[in-house]
């Protein structure tokens, strides 16, 4: 799976805007035809400008008349150009505001789709900044080309053959020159500026990462005093940054400097090839000031040309990541038409299933044969690494199969939507997420549509609302960041909550009680029994005291299930790997109370 920070090729980046210019069809056709009347208005303007000259000048008979129809003309281009223009910019505002809402929310859901693994090896930080800066390089993008690169084409062409018609010489001074100033600007600004402003963006999305990760993991740094050593790592990172922005901004400037000669060198080209004309009685004043109004209006565009490119530059290289990351496909997807899963019994069982994290790796599971019955409370226990966790999340479809199947009650979860199998399952993990939103919310998050009454209800049977009732807003108390303003036990107590409310048919326990104290673990667990009857119950447990009650104990070792049964039974094998274990922690537990 590609990570994050993979970026697309300039090609890509170009095809993805304009796939999604293609989806607002009638309202970039308005902002072409008037930006296009608005451009050729302008162009128009040196005609009415010689014209007016001309009459100043030459002091004939209908002098005042030809000039006033001239001011005139003027002042109608002029009031043309505003109006048309600012259809333009509505359009533009509109057309523009649309494709960022757009974008943001597909960058979202494709977030969303990937899987787990992908998740666990990005940065959020650098997630967020690649969606939101992608979103705003698409603003950027927009402006480069309905004010600056159609625009100054449409000027150039113009200027071109207005002024070629009259005088050949000149359009061709006009098109040569304009044609090497844009060459050189292109080329400084893809060839120069372009890779060193490429290696500066990535580097500012590892500003981005290294500070969320520092900042989400505050406590941990509290925890070890590590304050100044997390400063002086994200200086690293700072330094790299600042030392690739300051060679992208000097590159920057030299290239500025490079266009601004050779903007005069088209200057001097353009107003001397007219002069030589005056100079052999081809043209007269009107004719002058004809050109020279054009070129400076033509100066106007290819100065602005040059930030253009600049700004074409770089919103393509802020959108790269974006686009990458939309190019990217989960590796865990819905097969076409997937059913949605019915569950009628809760039956879970795996037939010859084999699976592997990445295909570089060995495989864990190597044709895992186990069924779980309708009802069946089953504990999952073992070392470190022996599969119990992986279990559980391809029951989940977290990850595809290397081989083998999956059914419950029948059904192959390969091909069910996974919204289906994920909204029959309930979830409380050994370190609950919550939102940061308010406790009732967090609580009815499996159940959108739950009312108040059986919030509270199941906070009550999850021994969570006497805690909640004592915040300063009761249910309506915003948790913090990832549920920071909550004790690990209040936390594990909304999770059980939340629990309780979903009401599906397949629960997932991982140690839930964990981070409870005994009193409220006592609690919790006549809660749970009540919970567990009638649904299929699978408990991580990492205290085997917490799955003596359990029908059936699958002990993993390496990836296979080298002992199953029920807690006596397990017990009663000298040489069981469960036995040990238990005796093991039982050992531990008494030496604890000794202390």
């Amino acid at each position: 799976m590609s990570k994050s920070g993979d970026s697309a090729a300039p090609l890509q980046v170009l095809r993805f805007l304009f796939s999604h210019w293609a989806r607002q069809k009638s309202v970039l056709a308005v902002i072409i035809i008037t930006m296009a009347c608005a451009t050729l208005a302008d162009v128009a303007t040196p005609i009415y400008a010689g014209r007016l000259v001309d009459a100043v000048a030459l002091h004939a008979p209908n002098a005042r008349h030809d000039a006033l129809a001239a001011l005139i003309g003027l002042g109608v281009l002029g009031a043309l150009i505003v109006v048309l223009r600012q259809i333009g910019l509505m359009g533009v505002v509109r057309f523009t505001l649309h494709m960022m809402t757009e974008i943001k929310a597909e960058g979202f859901s494709r977030v969303q789709d990937f899987s787990a693994s992908w998740h666990a090896e990005s940065f959020s930080g650098s997630v967020v900044r690649q969606i939101l800066r992608g979103a705003g390089a698409v603003d950027m993008l927009n402006d480069v080309f309905f004010f600056g690169l159609i625009p100054t084409a449409m000027v150039l062409a113009g200027a071109t053959v207005l002024l070629g018609a009259r005088w050949p010489s000149v359009g061709l001074a006009v098109a040569v020159g304009s044609a090497i100033y844009i060459a050189v600007t292109a080329t400084l600004s893809l060839r120069y500026v372009a890779p060193a402003a490429a290696l500066s963006n990535a580097w500012d999305t590892r500003v981005s990462g290294a500070l969320a990760d520092a900042i989400t993991c505050n406590a941990a740094v509290r925890a070890f005093g590590a304050e100044a050593r997390e400063i002086t790592r994200f200086d690293r990172v700072l330094g790299k940054w600042r030392a690739r922005t300051r060679r992208t901004w000097s590159r920057g400037c030299a290239s500025y400097s490079v266009q601004a000669a050779a903007l005069l060198m088209l200057q001097l080209l353009i107003t001397g090839t007219i002069v030589l004309q005056w100079w052999r009685g081809h043209a007269d004043a009107g004719a002058v000031a004809t050109v020279l109004t054009a070129y400076f209006i033509l100066h106007g565009y290819l100065r602005q040309m040059s930030q253009t490119v600049r700004e074409l530059q770089r919103g393509v290289a802020d959108l790269q990541e974006l686009v990458g990351l939309s190019a990217q496909m989960p590796t865990v997807r819905d097969r076409p038409h997937a059913a949605p899963l019915r569950v009628t019994a809760g039956r879970i069982a795996f037939q010859d299933v084999s699976f592997r994290y990445g295909a570089d790796n060995a495989l864990l599971f190597d044709r895992l044969s186990v069924t779980i019955a309708h009802g069946e409370r089953v504990g999952l226990v073992g070392p470190s690494g022996s599969g119990k966790s992986t279990f559980v999340k391809l029951i989940q479809r977290l990850h595809d199969l290397d081989g083998g199947r999956i059914l419950i009650d029948g059904q192959d979860i390969a091909g069910v939507s996974q919204v289906s199998l994920r909204s029959r399952i309930a979830l409380v993990p050994q370190e609950p997420t919550l939102f940061h939103r308010t406790l009732a919310e967090n609580i009815g998050y499996g159940r959108p549509d739950a009312t108040m009454a059986e919030i509270e209800e199941a906070a009550r049977m999850a021994r969570a609302h006497e805690f909640i009732e004592r915040q300063p807003k009761g249910y309506a108390t915003l948790v913090g960041e990832r549920g920071i303003k909550l004790s690990g036990g209040e936390r594990q107590r909304v999770a059980i909550a939340r629990a309780f409310l979903a009401d599906r048919p397949i629960l997932i326990l991982d140690e839930a009680t964990s981070s409870l104290d005994s009193e409220s673990e006592a609690a919790i667990a006549e809660a749970a029994e009540r919970l567990m009857a009638g649904r299929t119950c699978i408990v991580i447990a990492h205290r085997l005291s917490t799955v003596r009650a359990m029908d059936r104990i699958l002990v993993f070792r390496s990836g296979r299930i080298i002992e199953q049964g029920s807690h006596a039974a397990l017990m009663a094998r000298e040489d069981g790997l469960y036995r040990d274990l238990f005796e093991r922690q039982s050992l531990g537990l008494q030496r604890e109370m000794a202390a």
